[in-house]
């Protein structure tokens, strides 16, 4: 170990439905730590087991959670409470960019464009529901507060918008539907307010679902992208003003569609703690502006710690 090394509290598991994401995003995360020279400790957390932020010595909390308790603010605010300093943004921002609804009213405020949709509740829910036009039909259907496109589906037909969203509202209670934009997916990775390559994101199905995203090896990751430079400087700049309105910091990715006749870019939405699995998408970006995954993961440790020496000096 060198002079620089940290004692690190690696959090990873968690409750919500991308469990197994998070796990295998901690095991990457510690595995790039300790190959940086730092000592990690991993630990599962949940609501009611807390016991790993006592942990010492601690220097800092590396979240490596997603979705409900880890992505969602919940967590952030624990931490905060309790003055551990931690990577990635803080309560309130995690609050908001979970929220897909909450940050497309942000986007909008903004001046930022986002597809048109709709807000589906159980309670108000009918057979014969119909789309607003502004969102029509071919749609897609997601969950307001979930990650990983878990249970979100592109649907075709009203037939199949009915009956996803009568499936779904069961679990979730609301729905969003948005408007589907034909065109080229882009995620963009945001580093200490810096945004990364950008990403064109060629899954081999219809749909870049969860097994494109973790357990499929043919979806295609394209950094030569078929689109004017003045295209692909509208999209980084959307994605770092979406990184910059919700109040992320340390790192993030935006999500966006290029719509394929108009070439205007919609965000979609933001990742406040994008996963660093072997499929991952800002660990390929990183590489691809040469950063390793243990300098990656070394620098988002830095970050947290200069932050928090910022705030406790004043």
């Amino acid at each position: 170990m060198n002079a620089n090394s940290l004692n690190i509290t690696l959090l990873r598991g968690g409750i919500s439905a991308e469990r197994e994401v998070s796990l295998n995003t901690g095991k990457q995360i510690a595995e790039a730590l300790r190959v940086a020279g730092h000592r990690v400790w991993e630990s599962d957390i949940s609501p009611t087991d807390l016991s790993a932020l006592d942990r010492q010595p601690c220097d800092l909390i590396f979240p490596a959670l997603h979705g409900l308790f880890g992505e969602d603010g919940q967590l952030q605010q624990i931490l905060e409470t309790c003055g551990l300093p931690f990577v990635g943004s803080g309560a309130q921002a995690s609050r908001l960019g979970m929220d897909k609804v909450a940050t497309k009213s942000c986007l909008l405020e903004n001046g930022i464009p986002t597809p048109p949709w709709q807000v589906v509740y159980a309670a108000k829910w009918r057979e014969d529901w119909t789309p607003p036009s502004t969102v029509g039909v071919p749609c897609v259907i997601k969950p307001i507060a979930e990650g990983s496109s878990v249970n979100c589906r592109i649907c075709t037909t009203l037939t199949e918008a009915r009956t996803h969203l009568a499936a779904t509202l069961l679990k979730y209670g609301t729905m969003l539907v948005e408007k589907f934009v034909n065109g080229f997916e882009l995620t963009v990775g945001i580093l200490d307010e810096r945004t990364l390559p950008v990403i064109w994101i060629q899954p081999a199905t219809e749909f870049y679902d969860y097994e494109a995203k973790y357990t499929r090896d043919d979806t295609q990751y394209v950094f030569d992208i078929p689109l004017p430079e003045q295209v692909l400087a509208l999209v980084c700049r959307a994605a770092k003003e979406t990184h910059r309105w919700i109040g992320c910091r340390h790192l993030s990715r935006v999500d966006l569609m290029v719509d394929k006749k108009t070439l205007e870019p919609y965000v979609l939405e933001i990742n406040t703690m994008p996963g660093f699995t072997t499929h991952s998408l800002v660990p390929k970006a990183a590489a691809k502006a040469g950063i390793t995954f243990p300098a990656l993961c070394d620098k988002l440790a830095k970050l947290a710690l200069r932050d928090a020496t910022a705030v406790k000096n004043g």
